[in-house]
């Protein structure tokens, strides 16, 4: 199995935020660097330099802090990753998300190298959408499909417009007034990828 880079990256800068620390380092690639260089441009860290300990080589970020009008510490990089080695989310250059009205940003992986949201908006390219910064957390995601099997306990298998088979369930009004889902019915599954 092999290791999922972009996570790291995001979990290595995530828990360097939380505590505090001013700088963190992470390992150096291409798209380590591209999506660092991006951050940089964005504001979300104030500087990069590249390190080189016995013939591997390091980013060491230092990381930007805040502090409200009472002076407490306030973490910044609400980091959240989007697609996943295990469920790829791609978008055309329509569909993708706005964070916050506009104000935060979406990396995505584009067939013109990695950039943000804006950019692929501007060029007119769509790609998979690796990650986003901040507020993510209340971004939802509504994939269309068809139901091709039903399960116990209102579980369904959903084939994905995309291709991709996933298990959805059924929750809220629909479950609480019985509402049959039936293999063949279009659905639309909402995912909040938490």
């Amino acid at each position: 199995m092999g290791r999922d880079t972009i996570a790291d990256i995001i979990t290595s800068i995530r828990n360097a935020d939380m505590d505090r620390k001013v700088t963190v380092r992470i390992a150096s690639t291409n798209i380590t660097e591209n999506i660092v260089k991006i951050l940089l441009r964005e504001g979300f860290i104030e500087n990069v330099r590249k390190h080189q300990e016995s013939n591997k080589y390091f980013l060491v970020l230092t990381l930007r802090h805040r502090r409200n009008r009472k002076g407490t510490y306030r973490t910044i990089l609400n980091l959240k990753r989007i697609s996943r080695p295990g469920l790829r989310i791609y978008s055309n250059y329509q569909r993708i998300p706005r964070i916050l009205g506009g104000m935060g940003i979406v990396i995505l992986s584009t067939s013109r190298g990695i950039m943000t949201d804006r950019e692929a908006r501007l060029e007119r390219i769509g790609g998979e959408i690796l990650w986003g910064l901040p507020g993510m957390k209340e971004q939802k995601w509504i994939h269309e499909g068809l139901i091709t099997e039903s399960l116990p306990n209102g579980m369904f298998r959903v084939r994905l417009d995309n291709e991709n088979m996933i298990l959805g369930y059924v929750s809220g009004k629909i479950r609480r007034s019985f509402i049959r889902i039936l293999p063949g019915d279009r659905v639309k599954i909402e995912d909040s990828n938490n």
